[in-house]
């Protein structure tokens, strides 16, 4: 088995063009996240990104009896306390209509005195649309802008859509397009779950997938996400299998191509994470939307790799910010 490629902060840089689109950028999220809860059908300030909460959990992750050996400095606990956040990507909340299928599982890593070991936010599509930090900065803040200004921001928003259609169209991000258009009517917990970008591990560099065991994917199927998941926790536990690959090679696995699958790299099982029965959060509390698993607080060991991930810590921190700022104004209270 090869060595794993080494973490290099080459990795994350960004030139200066892409600063000054993330500049640009930021200012577009301040706005949408000012006027969320216009956009939405909320009264508090929202996430500019899965702004949607179905529901929040406790969990276990259970490291594996037969991890290799050299993984063990990172885990050196039978068990971790973890929060969970089920969410929809969509920028809007939008309580009349379907939802579409792509979804969020985010996971907060904790110690034995509560305290955060990582934050990594897990999504059901595992690839991503776009190469380049450019096209991505502009399409993101078109969106942002299309949503604060209404209709007067559609034709820049088309624009800088269509320069993203190439990227789209490798055999890798196609293929999954299929499947999770196949999978769409599917029950939330039934879906596997991707880091797309990669993380550290120490000084390497892994992607992460969460499989679930046995989750029935028509369960729920008339019954809203929300009610579906308060239905399936209060008979059943959830289980699901912790994978992570390795970067060996940039050919078979590159940091900054996230519209291709990873390749040349054996998934190795590292644990289970658990959700027993009944261990959903209280809905009714604002907890749910107080919780943050921005993954650039997580311990430098496990923080994110690569320029598009970059762009997340920027925007974690902005919308963050606005939010605390404006739902202090509306309530006298901050929903992070």
């Amino acid at each position: 088995m090869p060595q794993p490629l080494k973490y290099n902060k080459k990795f994350d840089e960004l030139n200066e063009e892409e600063k000054k689109l993330l500049e640009i950028n930021k200012r577009s999220i301040a706005d949408f996240v000012e006027q969320s809860s216009s956009i939405s059908d909320v009264n508090y300030a929202t996430r500019n990104a899965h702004a949607k909460t179905y529901a929040a959990a406790d969990g276990t992750f259970f490291i594996d009896q037969n991890i290799p050996e050299e993984l063990l400095p990172f885990f050196d606990n039978e068990k971790f306390d973890l929060t969970i956040r089920f969410s929809n990507a969509h920028l809007k909340i939008k309580n009349t209509e379907k939802d579409i299928p792509a979804y969020g599982f985010a996971i907060k890593v904790k110690d034995e005195n509560d305290g955060l070991i990582a934050n990594f936010p897990l999504v059901n599509f595992p690839l991503f649309p776009t190469n380049s930090v450019s096209h991505f900065l502009k399409l993101f803040t078109s969106l942002n802008r299309f949503y604060t200004k209404r209709w007067s921001g559609i034709f820049s928003l088309v624009s800088q859509a269509v320069k993203i259609i190439p990227a789209t169209f490798s055999l890798s991000f196609v293929k999954n397009v299929l499947k999770i258009l196949g999978k769409r009517n599917d029950f939330i917990l039934s879906f596997d779950y991707h880091s797309v970008g990669a993380y550290r591990l120490g000084e390497n560099m892994i992607k992460i997938k969460l499989v679930p065991v046995s989750v029935n994917k028509k369960f729920g199927r008339k019954l809203k996400i929300k009610d579906a998941l308060k239905n399936y926790f209060q008979e059943n536990d959830y289980t699901a299998e912790v994978l992570i690959q390795f970067c060996y090679d940039l050919k078979n696995q590159p940091i900054n191509r996230l519209n291709v699958e990873w390749k040349n790299s054996p998934y190795i099982k590292i644990g289970e994470v658990k959700i027993d029965k009944g261990s959903l959060l209280d809905p009714a509390s604002c907890t749910n939307e107080l919780l943050s698993f921005n993954p650039f607080e997580s311990k430098i060991l496990f923080q994110p790799v690569g320029k598009i991930q970059k762009l997340r810590d920027e925007a974690y921190k902005v919308s963050m910010q606005t939010r605390k700022k404006i739902n202090k104004l509306l309530h006298g209270k901050s929903y992070e």
